[in-house]
């Protein structure tokens, strides 16, 4: 088994890509108008609209409603992400701070209220474990 992606649904497919490729540097490659894909080396972020929902379940997901999932992004210099993502993020949880297991996290929420954090390895431990 491999893992390849993980899918937010959202109201607004515009508005989170934008959202996501202003964050990450990343291009959206669209599929349709309510999906999209930004791909990055370790996986996908898919952003599906909620017209995509009853294609898989009627009901089974509902966009701005996840209080338990972080999407996590394993960047080159976290501080200077931090910097530079002043006039993109408008609600960051907390600032750059070094986690005990060695990664440095900026914790913020997109648009929809999901969590994501960008890290970088700063220990000894933390960079082994995720050296490219």
């Amino acid at each position: 088994m491999e893992f390849v992606s993980i899918r937010i649904i959202t109201a607004d497919v515009a508005r989170l890509v934008d959202f996501y490729e202003r964050a990450t540097g990343a291009r959206a490659e669209w599929a349709t108008e309510d999906f999209a894909e930004l791909r990055t080396a370790g996986g996908t972020l898919a952003i599906g609209g909620t017209r995509t929902v009853p294609l898989f379940a009627p009901g089974s997901a509902r966009p701005a409603d996840n209080r338990s999932v972080i999407v996590e992004f394993l960047v080159d210099d976290v501080d200077r992400v931090h910097r530079n993502l002043a006039d993109v993020v408008t609600d960051f949880v907390t600032e750059p701070t070094t986690m005990p297991w060695g990664n440095r996290s900026l914790l913020f929420r997109d648009p929809d209220g999901n969590l994501v954090n960008f890290f970088t390895p700063v220990t000894a431990a933390a960079k082994e474990k995720f050296a490219r």
